[in-house]
């Protein structure tokens, strides 16, 4: 029930704009040091995971606290590439969806489909909402894959069991495998992009499964918040304007000309950091590396170039958004598809902490500052 009374809430000053630092839950799954540029999934510095690690391994991390032994590892694969079977009811509709849709509202449609299908639907307890996660990790590459093919005449292609989500997803898109070194690239990304504490997305996931509404419906509303240009949408931002640019000639004056406009240079900034995003750290690596596989490095030094003047006149670095943009160009990606891989990847940290909310839940119930007038009079309709 929301029939409290109290006013702590706006008894200590003005809420910060769009809740800014501001403490809205406790959790053990990922941290940021904004001052110092460390990114941390259950204690383990970002840097070590896409060095060494999977996504596999990230998602069973993510879920569990601490990386898997080889056989629980060995489970969770097994388990993910059972679970890849998309209902037919949603690849029907997948079918009858326009084609000119965008890739997000798609996806958000299927993901709350799926739960027609799934009799753990409604379940919220930690077996059945692991299950569901499961399911959920594994259909949504299937999904944005199948419908990327169908709105270009093409039929789905069938994951292969035997490849690794990132691979497998590569090879989905295009019907053919891809290199070891570009699906090791795209692997890392979805690790890079698996968490990041309480963003927009995740936030609104969290808020959904403390009113103890299915994961299904959470995963659904942190899609929603994702589709956002300020939130999942400015890597697509990036490449186009990059396209817009066009040459490295362009790239100062165009900069310039957009900052004196007071113009939003997507891809840079960010709420938290307060130094290098460490995750720009690999894609700015992982942006050359395709540039260069692909013999074309102008988007690579074009990003260089932006990144120098920003630096220079607003003293800002570039966020995960800015060479996430360039490198999934390079790899034959379409646009609108970055932000739906944006979600491929976030769905381990949506799912982890939506698994976190119901292990110790209570209901998420802010109050607002108000500032409306008070006392004010009703006045009867033919008096107005």
């Amino acid at each position: 029930m929301d029939t409290a009374k109290d006013t702590s809430a706006t008894s200590k000053g003005a809420t910060p704009a769009g809740l800014e630092g501001v403490v809205a839950a406790q959790s053990s799954i990922g941290d940021i040091d904004g001052i110092k540029g460390i990114l941390i999934y259950q204690g383990i510095n970002i840097h070590d995971l896409a060095r060494h690690s999977t996504f596999e391994e990230v998602v069973f991390l993510l879920w569990h606290g601490r990386l898997p032994k080889r056989a629980e590892l060995d489970e969770l694969k097994e388990a993910l590439a059972a679970a890849q079977q998309v209902p037919e009811g949603v690849i029907e509709m997948l079918r009858r969806i326009p084609r000119e849709a965008d890739p997000m509202d798609v996806l958000r449609t299927a993901v709350s489909s799926l739960s027609f299908y799934d009799e753990d639907a409604h379940q919220t307890s930690r077996e059945a909402s692991l299950r569901i996660a499961t399911r959920l990790t594994a259909r949504l590459p299937v999904i944005v894959a199948a419908f990327d093919r169908l709105r270009n005449g093409k039929e789905p292609v069938a994951p292969k069991p035997e490849l690794n989500i990132a691979t497998n997803f590569l090879y989905m898109l295009r019907g053919e495998m891809p290199g070891e070194r570009e699906a090791r690239i795209f692997d890392v990304a979805l690790i890079l992009h698996a968490d990041h504490e309480l963003n927009a997305s995740t936030f609104t996931g969290r808020v959904i499964a403390a009113t103890l509404a299915d994961m299904y419906a959470a995963v659904t509303g942190a899609i929603g918040a994702l589709s956002g240009p300020l939130h999942g949408g400015a890597n697509t931002a990036v490449m186009k304007m990059l396209l817009e640019i066009g040459s490295i000639e362009n790239v100062e004056p165009y900069i310039k000309n957009a900052l004196a406009q007071k113009k939003k240079v997507m891809g840079f900034g960010h709420r938290v950091y307060r130094t290098e995003d460490p995750r720009a750290t690999w894609l700015r690596q992982f942006s050359r590396e395709m540039g260069e596989a692909k013999g074309d490095l102008r988007w690579y030094e074009m990003s260089r170039k932006i990144e120098e003047v920003m630096m220079r006149e607003k003293g800002l670095y570039p966020n995960v958004d800015f060479y996430s943009a360039s490198t999934y160009y390079m790899m034959g990606i379409p646009l609108d598809l970055f932000t739906p891989i944006f979600a491929i990847s976030r769905i381990s940290g949506w799912t982890g902490h939506i698994l976190e909310q119901y292990a110790n839940n209570r209901l998420i119930r802010p109050r607002a500052e108000y500032i409306g007038p008070r006392d004010v009079p009703y006045v009867p309709i033919d008096e107005r």
